[in-house]
């Protein structure tokens, strides 16, 4: 934890920016179901069914919560090494998915550009960078990568939810009502393998720096 809020700067960078993302993507997703004669509360609904939008939340959470909480019990908790690791490679899933499956589907203009950007892009960058420079001394355990899918999964099981009340789903490959469960469902499995390839990247990443913290204090 005191390794985590040491880089305040840096901290403070992740935090203002995924804020600025989230809060420009919630300003847009309000004003686009008023101009097509819905309800603020519609604007929120889509909102909240994006696993862009969710996790750049915990990423801006994580961020966010060690600076202003301290060493209360959420301020600690956010700052958990485990935690940050699940939001590092939660975020970097985001930035992976949406370039490889999404980024040709539409094309965003103007300020949905700019939050696009910032969503997918800048946040997951700096996300990573953080964990890279700054990534706690903690020994995570060989499951962590595992125990990360959890929020992942979690996400999964609410957004299926969600479809059957609604009738819609935040993306093309796990739209059951276009694909029919089976096609959605082994499309999310295949996406919970990548993101235990991810996960092991990162843990790998903070498994080598340790090492080498360990090698030059020997």
């Amino acid at each position: 934890m005191e390794d985590h809020i040491a880089c305040k700067p840096a901290l403070a960078t992740v935090a203002v920016v995924s804020w600025a993302g989230v809060l420009l993507q919630f300003w847009l997703s309000v004003n686009l179901a008023l101009a097509n004669g819905k309800t603020v509360g519609d604007g929120i609904v889509v909102f909240l069914g994006y696993f862009t939008v969710l996790t750049n939340l915990f990423v801006a959470l994580t961020a966010t919560m060690p600076l202003v909480a301290g060493f209360s019990r959420l301020g600690r908790w956010f700052g958990r090494p485990m935690v940050l690791g699940s939001a590092t490679v939660s975020i970097l899933m985001v930035g992976v998915a949406y370039h490889l499956f999404l980024r040709n589907v539409w094309q965003p203009q103007g300020l949905q550009w700019v939050a696009d950007i910032v969503l997918h892009y800048v946040v997951p960058l700096l996300a990573s960078a953080y964990w890279l420079v700054f990534l706690p001394r903690s020994n995570l355990g060989a499951l962590a990568p595992l125990a990360w899918c959890l929020y992942p999964m979690g996400y999964l099981v609410y957004v299926f939810a969600r479809g059957e009340l609604l009738g819609s789903y935040p993306y093309y490959f796990i739209d059951v009502t276009s694909l029919g469960y089976g096609k959605a469902m082994l499309n999310s499995f295949g996406l919970l393998i990548a993101f235990i390839a991810l996960g092991s990247a990162v843990f790998a990443i903070a498994a080598l720096r340790n090492r080498l913290r360990l090698g030059s204090s020997a």
